[in-house]
């Protein structure tokens, strides 16, 4: 590490570097009224990564063999584990914890969260932020409801592009080991995945909804909030879980029934949709 402060020490020389590299590291400090040696000992808190080219802040964690790639920023209290690659763009907040050998793509954003080993999180994915929890209170005033909990990534996961998952504001977000999620996947806040689940792109699972193990979503399936799966059912390409679904199984429909009866409700639909035009 110290052989590369001489390089940080290179854009502090002078009050215009000090404010680019701090303003680039998040400091917020207007070009034009920054203070030299507030710009300075700001960006003095961050140094660069020799693998890869990142910036690190000075209180973390961070195992030799990392990969920080340029562009992307590690900030303070982070925990980055044995072999793991973080991608250019790519934002670990304070405090955040990356297993071993687990691989982070472009432009990803992980906040009050931790993520196991052996996993893969896809370009543009953000998780632990703030979960959609507000409430009207009495003057008629829409207020925020705390989001305080975190994020729990198990091992071996993967999380496609521009997924996005909460952290918990009662209970942590929980995706279990071996879980696959595709692109563009929403989980809300306080939702617990269990293991070995593969869930298809633009599915939607509200806040609080708690899915056991072997389940798999098709394709822009919702899950309601509050509503609990069990293990081992599989939901039909766009359909809607509007309550609790007890017994394994295949389920479809608007709102998820068995399957076979689905499809009995989906021919009857037809027959009927036929006679009515047979009338005309």
């Amino acid at each position: 590490m110290a052989a590369i402060l001489p390089r940080t020490a290179l854009l502090l020389r002078t009050p215009r570097g000090a404010g680019r590299l701090a303003r680039f590291l998040g400091a917020g400090v207007p070009a034009a009224s920054s203070d030299a040696g507030t710009a300075a000992s700001t960006a003095a808190e961050f140094l660069p990564w020799r693998n890869g080219g990142g910036v690190l802040h000075r209180a973390v964690s961070v195992d030799p063999s990392a990969v920080v790639e340029a562009g992307a920023i590690v900030h303070s209290g982070a925990v980055i584990g044995k072999e793991v690659i973080v991608g250019s763009g790519t934002v670990v907040g304070p405090s955040v914890s990356v297993g071993q050998s687990t691989r982070i793509g472009y432009n990803v954003v992980l906040s009050n969260c931790s993520v196991g080993e052996f996993c893969t999180i896809h370009n543009g994915a953000c998780i632990g932020q703030d979960g959609f929890g507000f409430f009207v209170d009495q003057d008629g005033q829409v207020k925020k409801k705390p989001q305080e909990l975190y994020a729990r990534i198990g091992d071996n996961v993967e999380i496609g592009a521009n997924t996005c998952i909460d952290r918990g504001s009662w209970r942590d977000t929980m995706i279990g080991d071996d879980t696959k999620i595709d692109n563009l996947v929403q989980i809300g806040h306080n939702v617990v995945i269990g293991k070995c689940c593969m869930i298809c792109g633009q599915v939607g699972i509200a806040g609080s909804a708690t899915l056991g193990d072997y389940v798999v979503l098709g394709g822009r399936v919702a899950i309601r909030d509050h509503v609990s799966i069990a293990s081992k059912v599989r939901l039909a390409g766009n359909s809607l879980a509007t309550k609790d679904i007890q017994e394994p199984g295949d389920y479809g429909g608007f709102p998820a029934v068995p399957i076979n009866e689905w499809r009995r409700q989906t021919v009857n639909l037809r027959l009927f949709s036929k006679k009515h035009h047979d009338r005309r």
